[in-house]
């Protein structure tokens, strides 16, 4: 129950449990899939307690929550009544190819994240273990520490036809039965012991003993275990064959003879074809991939460490996630992912040079927990709670990832098993021969990301969300003469006109205070003037609402009357654009009042610090009228 109120808030926000497609969650993130995305209040969510942050990516609607999400997520589907195997409903907007790609890839191996990092880990450092003299190979607890970390990979098959055929609404049963006839032992044993028929395709690349017929046809056996292309693949061939028998089987006895005939038709179509086809093309893709390694392995290494954290943000990671466990069935090992090494270390190492250098309270202790859980891997807390905000940040740790994956690159550094994050991913790059050089390029690659992102932070012109000092005058009561006991910024009047509450508007959402605190003016005359020193963050294309961050990190909405969007701009004329430097007093844009209020709309704008929670306090004027430029609100540090 601790999250109850959270995940009711949530919900609603998102625009209730009917707009709710799907839900899933990963180690951060709460990933819905919504009917209609418009009606959620992403605003709202965004500057909500406990939640850090929203991306819509992939077709998803990605509520960043942190490392409790297991939690929020299991109250969420307790409150909304979401019942995670339930079919999706068809979205009323059909998503682009790329999205549904990147959609069913999370989704289907999101669920197996969690034990999947456990056992690789296992197996990590068990291997660690064997390398540094502890543990003999003959012992029997090698032995059992082994099978631990095998059981997950080498039955994967079972694991992604379960989490397959949830994601394509396929009966999960049948989904992880195709799953088990993959990695069915006696296969195995007939491959290594038995005598061979014939051979299919003799002088080519695909040349194959066969070693069965299934009704006089060629069974092409081949090993499946650790593969992922070929049960997801028969999984969703198998769903589509599920509904057909679905259609014209009587439901009197469909409960056992659809995955009677389902089972009869997919699993040998699966074994047949779809299972070496999948299979050759997995290796032609592991081939590939190997070629671009080879091509350049630290420029290689310098693009996905620079670029790995902006896939993370937008969900592209996934489309790499395959090809990496691809390459792990293929090859053996993987070497695009080990460029990505350095990622969270670059990320840990920036947020602490800002722990040092900040004097901001709100800061400091977002900044703690945030280095904690970067270390262990876990970035979304930084990079959405603190570096992309600030965006130099985050661009230092972009950069200082790319040297470290250039290194790891360099020193030839391949991953060999899905193992844990952050530090606890090192032994996964651990070769089955014994420590190596690439072991060796991990760790160093770590710590120069670390050490790069602390230094570049640290000397590279940190400046600080600390505010301007105030006045003598504005002190508080009883301090000594020069002594300041607050620091505050000020932000000036953008209109002219009657000052009214904030709890006046009838927008709830600023009303409520949920989008920030501030206060509202009903204009006397349309221009909106710049309120800060500071840059133009974000310009509705619509005209109707205007972001600014100031010099010191203040976060100022202004929004032009209500439901204004609606007008698509018509009667609004910005004088700048986004991105624009601006300085206090300078018109940033004209409306035609009498225009927009003959079309029906109410002018009342709302003027909030949108990231409230960063202060200690935001301070209204007293005044009942207002003009230009004059003091407004007053932001305390």
């Amino acid at each position: 129950m601790k999250y109850e109120t959270l995940a009711k808030d949530i919900i609603r926000n998102v625009g209730g449990k009917e707009n709710v497609n799907s839900l899933t969650h990963c180690i951060t993130r709460l990933r819905f899939k919504l009917k209609d995305e418009s009606k959620a209040n992403t605003e709202v969510l965004k500057n909500m307690d406990g939640v850090v942050t929203v991306v819509k990516s992939g077709g998803q609607y990605q509520v960043v929550i942190g490392n409790h999400v297991p939690e929020v997520y299991a109250e969420v589907t307790a409150v909304g009544g979401f019942q995670t195997g339930d079919s999706e409903e068809a979205s009323g907007e059909k998503a682009s190819l790329f999205n549904r790609f990147i959609d069913t890839i999370s989704g289907v191996f999101t669920p197996t994240l969690g034990v999947l990092s456990a056992t690789g880990m296992i197996k990590g450092f068990t291997a660690l273990f064997v390398a540094l003299g502890w543990l003999a190979t003959t012992s029997g607890t090698y032995q059992i520490l082994n099978a631990l970390g095998d059981c997950l990979f080498y039955f994967f098959p079972i694991f992604l036809g379960y989490t397959s055929a949830k994601k394509f609404n396929a009966n999960i049963f049948i989904g992880m039965a195709i799953g088990a006839s993959l990695v069915y032992p006696t296969f195995s044993t007939i491959t290594a012991s038995g005598k061979p028929l014939y051979t299919l395709f003799s002088g080519t690349i695909f040349e194959s003993p066969v070693y069965i017929t299934f009704l006089g046809i060629p069974v092409i056996l081949m090993s499946y275990a650790s593969t992922v292309l070929p049960i997801i693949i028969s999984t969703y061939v198998g769903s589509k064959i599920e509904n057909f028998f679905k259609k014209v089987i009587p439901s009197v006895v469909r409960t056992f003879l659809v995955p009677f005939f389902t089972l009869l038709v997919i699993v040998p179509l699966a074994l047949i074809v779809i299972g070496p086809l999948s299979t050759w093309a997995g290796q032609l893709l592991g081939a590939a991939t190997l070629f671009v390694y080879n091509l350049s392995p630290i420029i290689e290494g310098i693009i996905m460490g620079a670029f790995w954290q902006v896939f993370v943000i937008f969900g592209l990671h996934w489309g790499l996630v395959p090809i990496a466990m691809n390459n792990l069935a293929v090859l053996k090992f993987d070497p695009i992912l080990a460029a990505t090494l350095g990622a969270s270390f670059a990320q840990t190492g920036v947020v602490l040079a800002i722990l040092f250098k900040t004097k901001n309270v709100k800061l400091r202790s977002l900044s703690i927990p945030a280095v904690i859980s970067g270390i262990f891997g876990v970035t979304e807390p930084a990079i959405y709670g603190i570096t992309l905000p600030r965006k130099k940040p985050f661009i230092l740790s972009c950069i200082a990832s790319a040297v470290g994956g250039g290194i790891i690159g360099m020193m030839g550094t391949k991953g060999y098993i899905i193992g844990g994050l952050g530090i606890f991913a090192i032994p996964s790059y651990i070769s089955p021969a014994g420590i190596d050089n690439g072991f060796y390029g991990a760790v160093i690659g770590i710590l120069v990301s670390f050490v790069l992102g602390f230094l570049l932070m640290f000397f590279g012109g940190f400046k600080d969300d600390e505010v301007k000092e105030a006045k003598k005058e504005d002190s508080a009561p009883g301090a000594a003469k020069g002594e300041v006991l607050v620091k505050q910024e000020t932000v000036m009047s953008p209109l002219k006109g009657e000052v009214k509450s904030l709890s006046e508007v009838t927008d709830e959402a600023f009303s409520t205070g949920a989008l920030g605190k501030g206060i509202a003016i009903e204009p006397s005359e349309g221009k909106v003037v710049s309120p800060v020193d500071g840059v133009l963050t974000s310009l509705f294309s619509s005209g109707h609402a205007i972001g600014i961050t100031s010099d010191y990190g203040v976060e100022v909405l202004i929004h032009v009357g209500k439901d204004t969007v609606k007008l698509k701009g018509k009667h609004f004329y910005p004088k700048v654009k986004q991105g624009d430097a601006v300085k206090k007093g300078q018109l940033l844009m004209e409306f035609d009042m009498e225009a927009i209020k003959e079309a029906g709309y109410v002018l009342t704008t709302p003027v909030i610090v949108a990231n409230t929670t960063n202060y200690l306090d935001v301070i209204e004027t007293e005044k009942k009228a207002i003009e230009y430029q004059e003091d407004l609100l007053t932001v305390v540090v």
